[in-house]
């Protein structure tokens, strides 16, 4: 059981994710920074500072809060506008996100469209001696 359980963890596609898994965590520290420090304030400057994270519904009629967040201590809601700053801070990233693969995406592209060295590299000298080699014997 030991051993299967380290085979299963030597493999390649584990260790990928696990790496995938640690940059991803570490990547979702600079997107957010991105979204909450340089594009959210643009979009509330564009959108005039509205601020839809406090919009809710009680339902109940013990909950006559201003704030979301007095308002759940107070008894249960529907906080539809938490929901839609969500909704929007996706819609952010994921634009983002996209720009970012599509810019890497480009970069590759170019980088594979540079022409290879029109001279390919001479052979090692090993593999050059051997093909001497073998000319010699077929002149023989």
């Amino acid at each position: 059981m030991v051993s299967e359980f380290r085979s299963f963890i030597a493999k390649g596609n584990v260790v990928d994710l696990a790496v995938g898994i640690i940059i991803g965590g570490a990547f979702t520290g600079i997107v957010n920074s991105i979204v909450n420090d340089v594009v959210m304030p643009v979009v509330s400057v564009i959108i005039g500072g509205i601020d839809f994270s406090n919009y809710f519904i009680g339902l109940n009629s013990n909950v006559t809060a201003t704030t979301l967040a007095a308002a759940r201590e107070q008894g249960a809601v529907f906080a539809y506008g938490n929901f839609l700053t969500v909704i929007i801070n996706f819609l952010i990233l994921a634009w983002i996100i996209f720009l970012m693969v599509k810019a890497v995406n480009r970069i590759r592209l170019t980088e594979e469209k540079k022409p290879a060295d029109a001279t390919p590299a001479p052979p090692p000298a090993d593999v050059q001696l051997l093909t001497e080699i073998r000319d010699l014997l077929k002149t023989r």
